[in-house]
């Protein structure tokens, strides 16, 4: 089957957080308008095999909502919000995303994705503190 008509591969999903996070992480530094930094990912990026439609609602979904997603996340994490850092920041905010609004994803395949994220990204045991953040925000959203 050709991947790129219809159906959607978990490597092209991986793809499209890999490249939401450094674009969210690029917004946070610069203010810059998500549409500009998502149009020059597009340009920049070796973005084959990617799936864009999700990239496309990662990056706005995050930047539209990231203050609901912050006040999802923040109760869980141990320091204000303004001294996270700012890889942890946004892998917080694009899997709040994904747990809040795209459901159908399974929380397992969101976290998981995450902590990949951060082992790639964020600093030594980064992934540790998203993990543990990211399951309380699962537990508070089943109650």
């Amino acid at each position: 089957m050709d991947l790129t008509e219809g159906a959607v591969s978990p490597a092209m999903r991986h793809k499209a957080r890999h490249f939401a996070l450094q674009a969210i992480y690029q917004w946070q530094m610069t203010g810059d308008k998500a549409a500009e930094i998502e149009k020059q990912f597009l340009e920049d990026q070796p973005i084959r095999g990617t799936d864009l439609d999700y990239l496309h609602d990662l990056i706005a979904g995050v930047v539209e909502n990231y203050e609901e997603l912050d006040e999802l996340f923040s109760p869980f994490t141990s320091r204000p919000l303004d001294d996270l850092d700012l890889v942890d920041k946004a892998i917080l905010r694009l899997a709040t995303f994904e747990l809040t609004y795209r459901q159908e994803i399974p929380f397992k395949v969101v976290i998981n994705e995450a902590i990949e994220l951060a082992k790639s990204f964020a600093q030594q045991d980064s992934h540790k503190f998203v993990n543990g953040v990211l399951d309380k925000v699962v537990k508070s959203m089943k109650k």
